[in-house]
């Protein structure tokens, strides 16, 4: 599974300009909306999912990333968007600190082995410092497809 099979690049947006977790959440659902990936009629639906799971416990990893993810029926296959915030946004990470870098998930309810690979495979390249570093020093959707495909192919290891 690499991460252009699922992160929708329509919906990568490398200047999010928000200050609040639920403001990060709703402009990057609406990304994929506005890309085609989710119907409007499940946009606000999506959004609650993904917020109700927060209240469990921040997907604010640390070390200024962010993981928010649901299960949503709307969904046929695991669908990601990609959001870079240089400001960084309060996510009440687990370190306390601001986020920068955000992969929001949500995958089909009945295919649970594909959630747990999409936020393995997520989480892999984030431990990897140079993809964070030239993650974080993208300015644009290209820059950020082509940092994908390098990680997809191991080229920043």
């Amino acid at each position: 599974m690499k991460l252009t099979d699922f992160v929708v690049s329509d919906a990568i947006i490398p200047e999010l300009n928000v200050t609040t977790k639920e403001e990060a959440i709703r402009t990057m659902v609406a990304g994929l909306k506005n890309a085609g990936s989710i119907s409007v009629e499940d946009e606000e639906g999506i959004v609650s999912a993904i917020l109700k799971r927060e209240e469990l416990g921040s997907t604010g990893i640390g070390n200024g990333v962010a993981v928010p993810h649901t299960k949503h029926s709307s969904v046929e296959n695991l669908t990601a968007a990609v959001a870079l915030s240089s400001e960084g946004v309060d996510f009440a990470s687990l370190d306390g600190e601001d986020v920068y870098i955000l992969f929001l998930l949500i995958s089909p309810l009945d295919r649970p082995g594909d959630h747990l690979r999409g936020l393995e495979n997520i989480s892999r390249h984030l431990r990897n410092q140079n993809f964070c570093k030239f993650l974080r020093q993208s300015k644009n959707i290209k820059d950020i497809v082509e940092l994908l495909n390098e990680a997809d192919s191991n080229q920043l290891d």
